[in-house]
């Protein structure tokens, strides 16, 4: 199912393939789904109405065409150099609140690779909880070879997600790894080929979708920034959030569904 015709989004589109599963594709190919400013403006909307609906059970990220994102429009970031730091500052970091508004979203998101992810592009990818890439799509951090410092939490979400080693690495040389060699980086989760990496990616996100929403949504928030700080303290929000799931019809509905030695028909309740 497709967004109603009356919708208007510039440069991105909106598709739910299955219930509770909602595809945002970057729809700007020919500029390989460069962040534009119309784009940003489409994508703020729509993780805002995205964090809004609760039917919604998982999110997938993609590109149009043969690329996932190649970071920020050059035309725009160089567009006014005599706008001073200040100037930049205000306009930058708006930039980066914006795309990674989608770690604001309760529901597992996905990215889903399927080409080259250069940049505030591979930030993006980041920002989502699980990663899943085309073997021979390129991810590169190019901040540096550019002349410029890094952006878009890239000096956090790196380091947090591969480990300071490899993130010291990308960040200060530039260098571009496949997809495949950023399984074992702990850049991305599994790397498919090209034609199998979306169908791939659309089965885990129908298998995410139809487990319990508001378990996955609490596990999700335990896991939030690395997880808890201290053994004690996930014991702590165990004892409640655990609880909380107990007192679900959805896991009398999941009971129910062991015993029947069926699949469970879960509701959000």
């Amino acid at each position: 199912m497709t967004e109603p015709p009356e919708r208007k989004l510039e440069q991105l589109r909106v598709d739910r393939p299955a219930d509770g599963v909602v595809v945002v594709t970057l729809d700007q190919a020919d500029r390989r789904n460069a962040m534009s400013p119309p784009m940003t403006r489409s994508w703020t909307g729509v993780m805002a109405e995205l964090r809004a609906d609760r039917s919604v059970r998982c999110v997938v990220v993609t590109g149009a065409g043969t690329a996932f994102c190649a970071g920020g429009e050059l035309g725009w970031l160089a567009s006014d150099p005599s706008a001073g730091v200040d100037g930049l500052r205000d306009r930058m970091l708006p930039f980066y609140r914006n795309w990674l508004s989608i770690r604001e979203l309760e529901v597992p998101t996905i990215a889903a690779i399927n080409g080259p992810a250069i940049g505030a592009g591979l930030c993006l990818a980041l920002a989502a909880d699980l990663r899943y890439a085309a073997e021979d799509a390129p991810l590169s951090m190019p901040f540096t070879g550019l002349g410029m410092h890094p952006g878009m939490a890239a000096t956090w979400l790196v380091p947090s997600i591969a480990g300071l080693g490899v993130a010291t690495e990308l960040l200060l040389t530039g260098r571009s790894v496949t997809g495949a060699e950023a399984v074992p980086l702990g850049l991305v989760n599994r790397a498919f080929s090209a034609a199998d990496l979306l169908p791939a990616v659309l089965e885990l996100a129908g298998s995410i979708a139809a487990k319990a929403p508001i378990a996955t949504r609490l596990t999700k928030a335990a896991l939030a920034a690395g997880g808890h700080a201290t053994i004690e303290a996930a014991l702590q929000w165990e004892a409640l959030a655990q609880p909380i799931t107990l007192a679900t019809r959805d896991f009398q509905e999941g009971l129910a569904a062991v015993r029947d030695k069926r699949a469970p028909r879960f509701t959000g309740n």
